[in-house]
């Protein structure tokens, strides 16, 4: 059961790197956190602090996480079921929440990390593009952001084509879905990451 977890800053392109995902293979799909808040809603499954309340007490919250004045929320159930039907794409931007991930779901599954980062004037640059209103917070959140050296893979995309880092991010993909569970670790360590 591969998985993807794609970590980052604002604005390193972790959406525009999971529609490529998608573009190249149709079993990838972007996990959409659950939010409560205002905002974009494009890519969240909106709910309510109840809801999210009613999740905590059975133990079902894998990473939950309060920025721009809202709550975005990971949960079991949901990721759990996406493993049986496809290649779910996570993103996150908090280094604590890669090793919740890779630690709360079966242990077949089989996580490739991977650290998508641009330098901040870049990331900069987009953030105003997108118009969002909220570019202080946004590099506020980038500059919190830690590098994470043990990544599989490491993407600056100011360099990389999106489709070159799809195509990198698949071809580990494959060679994880098909080695022994047994031998994942090993792999990780000694893969090559690409990096332009």
């Amino acid at each position: 059961m591969p998985a993807v977890i794609l970590y980052g800053p604002p604005a390193a392109g972790k959406d525009t790197v999971t529609k490529a995902l998608t573009c190249l293979d149709e079993s990838y799909r972007p996990y959409r956190r659950l939010k409560v808040g205002s905002g974009r809603t494009v890519g969240y499954r909106m709910t309510t602090l109840s809801h999210v309340k009613t999740l905590r007490s059975v133990g079902s919250v894998v990473w939950e996480t309060h920025r721009y004045d809202a709550l975005y929320v990971i949960d079991r159930a949901s990721l759990t079921d996406m493993l049986t039907v496809c290649i779910p794409v996570v993103h996150v931007g908090q280094a604590e929440a890669v090793k919740a991930l890779t630690t709360a779901l079966p242990p077949a599954t089989r996580w490739i990390t991977v650290w998508l980062w641009c330098p901040r004037d870049i990331a900069a640059a987009r953030i105003a593009e997108r118009g969002t209103g909220d570019t202080a917070a946004r590099l506020r959140a980038w500059e919190e952001t830690a590098p994470l050296p043990e990544a599989d893979i490491s993407i600056n995309t100011a360099e990389a084509h999106p489709a070159d880092a799809a195509a990198t991010i698949h071809s580990q993909v494959q060679a994880r879905r098909s080695q022994n569970p047994r031998d994942s670790r090993r792999t990780a360590e000694t893969f090559s990451p690409f990096t332009n």
